[in-house]
Formats: C-alpha cells, structure tokens, sequence
C-alpha cells in the first residue's frame, strides 16, 4: 500500500498543501511596488557551456542543441536523483522498475542509454559490463549543474557511446566564492528522510574547498504489480550516502590546479516473488584531479587524471559486477587569427572485476582536432577523433556544422556528424550469447535549426535524422542439446527523425516556457520487427511551465505530457504504455537571511500510470527541506 494513497497520510498530504499555500500568500504580500528588480535572482538564458565544444562557448554560438540545468533549478530536485531531473528534460523518456534506485534506462531523441556518454567533471561513467550510466543512483543535491548535448557531435570529441549525446555532471561545489556552512534536513512520502552538511571555504591565497555529505533513506512504494514476475506485495525501500569534494588552487595568473570527486553508496530493495529480503548493492562514482596552464589570453593546455566505478552487488543471484575506468588526458585550445583551434590525446582503460568473461579489461588510444569559430555573423565548428580500441580495432568520428546569423537576434544553421558505440563486455563476452567477433554500432545524424533570442526569451526549433546500422541485437539459434541457444550479432538497423521546439522566457519576475518533442524511432532491418517503433520511445512528449521569483521566493508549476509507446520492438498489445500527464508544483522559500526551504509536490492529480508493464509508480508525492547557512 502506497504511503500517500493510505487514509493515515492524508494529514499530510494536507499539510504539504498548506505549506505551498502559505508560500504562495508570502509571495503575494512580498509583490508590492516597492521591490527593486535588480535584487532580482538572476536568469541566463545563454549560458556559457563546455560540454558542446570542449572549450567555453555561449548556448548562443553552439552548432549543436545544448541545454543546461543550473544550481537553482537543481535546488527544486532535493532529495531526488539525477534521472528525476532529465526526465523533465526535452527529448528524454525513461522507464524505471518501481521507486528509487530500481532498474532504469533512458533514451534520448531516440537512442539508448548505452549510446550516450554520461561525464562527471570530464571523466567516463557508465557500466562497462551492460552499457549505460545509472543515473538513478546520482543524487541531485551533490550535484552542481548538468549539461546536455544532443546528437552526434560529441562522438566525435569524446569518441565512443555519444550517438545521442553527452550529459555531463557537474560535481558540487566547482564555483566557490566565500567560506559558509550549511546544514540541511528534509522529509517526504514514504518516511522519506534527508540529512545533509557542506562547508565551503575560500581565501584570498587562491584557494577554494567544498566538501558536502548527505544521507538519504526511504521506505519506498511496493515496486511490481500484481500478477507480475516477482510480485511481493512489501514496500521497497531505498537508502544512500553520498558525498562530493571539489579543491582548486590558483598557483598564479597561469596556473591552475585542483580535484574532484562524487560518490554514492546505496542499496535498493526489489520483488522476487516469496522471498522478502531480497536487495541490491552499488558503489558509484568518479573522482579526477587536474592542472591547467593557461600560457596566452584564450589559449591553454590541461592534463586530467580521472577514475569511475560502478559496482553492483546482488546477494539473492550471488551476482557480482565490479567495472572501472581509469581516463588520463591532454587537451589543449589554442587562439587563431580566426576562431579557436582544439586539439588533444587521450588513453582510456576499461576493466571489469568478473571470472565470467574470458577477457576483463580493454584500452583505447584516442587523439582528436577541433575548430570551433563564434562571432555575431557566423558559428562553425568542425572535429575529426581517431579511436584505437585493443577489441575491435579502430574507429574515426567526425562533424561539420555551421551556422549564420540572420540578425542579431535571428540564427539558423546545419549540422552533420558521424557517431559510434563500442560493444560492451555483455556484448563481447557474456556466457552463452557473447559473441568476440561484434563490431561498433554506426550512424550517420544530420541535424538543422532556427532559433529566436533576445534578452527575455530563447526559442529554437530543431530538426533531426538519423541513420543507424549494425545495430547489436540477441539472435536465437537453438539447437537439440539447448533450445535457448544464440549470440549477439550486428544484425538491426534503425532510422530516427523528430523534431524539437523549446522555448523560455523571463519577463520580469515571471518566468514561462515548455518544450514539445515529436520523434518516430523505427526498425529499419527488414524482418518481423521492420518498421515497428523502437522500445520507450515515445512520439509525442510536451511540458510547460510558469513560474514567479522574488528575492525571496521562487515557485514553479509544471505539466508534463508523455504519449503513448511500446515497451518492446515487436509492437505487441501487450507492450503498449498508455499516455500519461503529470502535474508538479515546487519552490523555494527564503525565511529568513540564513534559512531557507523548500518543497515540491508531485503527481498533484494522483495520476496512476507505468512507465513499463509490471511495474509500479508513484502517487501523488512530496519532499520538503530545510536549510541553514552559516556566512
């Protein structure tokens, strides 16, 4: 029985409302004549990025779709993790099993999670045995900013896993400019409970430090449904502790040096039929340590060491599944008469800690060039990435985009890039289906755009298609000794278009906007499945959004539409998940000038809906916090 669905939380459920209300009546009293806007929280709408070019550029000048979640969106997500923030992200869908921590995947414009590379400061995480980043386990609050590209381009400057795009995390604390301490405590659905300490530092020798701890523990919802695989009508609880580092020293002028690290550890709770304690447990994270010498105006090189892990361990199946990577790279930019040039190698080890595989480890050998041109009449961008894996051999990666002003305000522009995803260990070797002799998954991606900016509003249109082939799909050969025999074979092939509207403005202290993704991702291989939808690929998904901030106060009501879509490639009836809308409110309060709170109530209709057959989700639910700042 769900926790807000039971008459003994209605209380609650009252009190939640209550307190959303008296933050709307505060921020009615505060609305009078007299408030100054330039007291006003700041809204960028062009923000400066990193991740589209591997050099700071403007959104503005980007070829590429690029978005960004700052630190004050991320402040709504308290108590929630990285997914529940991208989920709300244009071209992004997911399916989860159950509550927090379960089985999850994503899928942007149209591809998997193993075919987009998921960073954190720069450095690799994913699984290395299955593919894909468990996003599920990133907790938002230590987590400082996200940046999405989308498409293809950033195959071709960082090389494997990115056919639909980089997300790169963020870690707390990278932008430190005073010593404070702060303590926060929050509560929600479920006996949800969140305990957390940072503390910055920062002197005038150079020096900045952030440290930030949490904990965070729910009982959960009940995860399966009834009469599917592994019903157990128990709750499935989830609990974690996490904690982020970030150091730098500025040596002088030119020189730069620092570190840092996100790790989380957590065990989740899951159905297996009768069984009642069944669970899971996984260590995750990266940590990287750099120095950077910056030898010109607009000109510097920089050499980063990075480790991630990701390590599952499941008692109930004795399955154990240890994967590492350890990056090391050198990356220069250098300022030309026009534009700037980009250039770098990188050497990338991938071992996983299994006796199930015959070979457990593998390295790439990487070296790329970049040209990335931004002024108010024209953007271009341009990279070429040779990639040298010890399985499969080598792989070259390439874009061309550009892009013309039409005005100041007005800008269009094309895109083509050439994209790649390594086969996994799972892929390669596991028991049975493992097939060593797989080769990478290809697609070509051609992407054009308009879009309107000015000082109170960004809106951009963007058109896609791609083509993907060698597509790596299980492929049944039984035999008489073993009717479940077959491998892993490139045998799929897909095509993928869609189109992107999204657009936001700020007038004022009110803030509005949404966004709308139509994508059709088919099976273009020929056989059964040839023109079928591809899996937990919606066609249809919106979101809009109005929000109100004053100096004190900043509340946010959004709607999100997700159509419907199949759960698997055959298109089965069976497989069909129906649309669903969700609406959410949150904000955030300051009370006075060293607390703060905030709150978020989602699913506000209790809109019962799945994101994959079998598997529950959540009613409506809540989570609010304090925080206290020590300056």
């Amino acid at each position: 029985m769900t926790f807000l669905r039971s008459t003994s939380t209605t209380y609650l459920r009252l009190s939640i409302l209550s307190a959303l209300g008296l933050l709307v009546f505060n921020t009615a009293i505060a609305a009078t004549p007299e408030i100054n806007d330039s007291g006003l929280p700041q809204v960028e709408l062009d923000e400066i990025v990193v991740t589209a070019t591997r050099t700071p550029t403007k959104i503005s000048n980007t070829i590429a779709q690029t978005r960004v979640v700052d630190s004050e969106e991320l402040q709504r997500y308290q108590g929630q993790s990285a997914l529940e923030v991208l989920k709300h992200q244009p071209g992004i869908s997911h399916y989860t099993n159950g509550g927090p921590g379960t089985t999850s995947n994503f899928y942007m414009r149209g591809y998997g999670s193993n075919q987009i590379l998921v960073l954190i400061d720069g450095i690799r995480y994913s699984s290395i045995s299955a593919g894909g980043a468990t996003l599920s386990l990133l907790p938002a609050d230590q987590i400082d900013r996200i940046e999405i590209l989308y498409g293809a381009s950033g195959s071709s400057i960082y090389g494997s896993d990115a056919m639909g795009g980089v997300i790169q995390v963020f870690t707390k604390g990278a932008n430190v400019d005073r010593t404070n301490f702060s303590v926060t405590v929050g509560a929600g659905s479920h006996d949800e409970y969140l305990y957390g300490a940072s503390a910055q530092f920062a002197n005038k020798t150079g020096t900045t430090l952030s440290l930030s701890a949490s904990h965070n523990e729910t009982d959960g919802f009940n995860a399966t449904l009834p009469d599917s695989y592994g019903y157990n009508k128990d709750d499935d609880g989830f609990e974690s502790d996490n904690v982020s580092l970030a150091l730098a020293q500025r040596i002088n002028d030119q020189w730069l040096a620092g570190a840092s690290a996100l790790y989380s550890k957590s065990t989740t709770d899951f159905d297996n039929g009768a069984a009642e304690d069944t669970y899971s447990d996984q260590e995750n994270g990266a940590a990287q340590a750099f120095v950077d010498w910056r030898y010109m105006p607009g000109s510097s090189v920089k050499l980063q060491y990075g480790h991630s892990i990701d390590k599952s361990d499941n008692p109930t199946y004795s399955s154990v599944y240890d994967t590492k990577q350890d990056q090391i790279s050198l990356v220069g930019q250098h300022k030309l008469p026009v534009g700037q040039g980009i250039y770098g190698v990188e050497y990338l080890n991938q071992s996983i800690d299994t006796t199930q595989y015959d070979v457990d480890d593998r390295d790439v050998t990487s070296a790329f060039l970049g040209y990335v041109l931004a002024n108010n009449q024209f953007d271009a961008q341009a990279n070429l990435r040779f990639d040298d894996d010890s399985q499969y051999g080598n792989e070259t990666t390439y874009n061309l985009g550009g892009a013309y002003h039409i005005n100041p305000n007005l800008r269009t522009g094309v895109n083509y890039a050439k994209g790649f995803r390594a086969p996994t260990f799972n892929d390669l070797y596991y028991p049975g289906s493992g097939n060593p002799s797989l080769k990478p998954e290809t697609s070509d991606n051609y992407e054009a755009f308009i879009e309107y900016d000015n000082d109170v509003q960004s809106t951009r249109l963007t058109g896609y298609h791609n083509k993907v082939e060698d597509l790596i799909g299980y492929v049944a050969n039984p035999t008489p000794e073993d009717q479940w025999a077959g491998s892993s074979e490139n045998v799929d092939e897909a095509k993928i278009k869609g189109l992107s509207l999204t657009s936001d403005w700020v007038i004022d202290s009110y803030l509005f906007g949404g966004s709308y993704d139509y994508q059709e991702a088919k099976n273009s291989s020929g056989g059964n499945n040839d023109g079928n939808f591809l899996s937990i690929r919606p066609e249809h998904k919106g979101l809009v959004y109005l929000g109100y901030r004053l100096p004190s106060v900043n509340i946010r009501a959004e709607y999100q539409y997700v159509g419907d879509y199949y759960s698997g490639v055959a298109n089965t009836d069976a497989q069909l998940v129906e649309d669903y809308g969700l609406f959410n409110i949150s904000g955030n309060y300051q009370l006075t000038d060293s607390l703060s709170m905030t709150a978020r109530l989602n699913n506000i209709t209790n809109e019962k809906y799945t994101t994959i057959p079998g598997y529950n989700t959540d009613g409506t639910n809540f989570f609010t916090s304090l925080t206290y700042n020590w300056f």
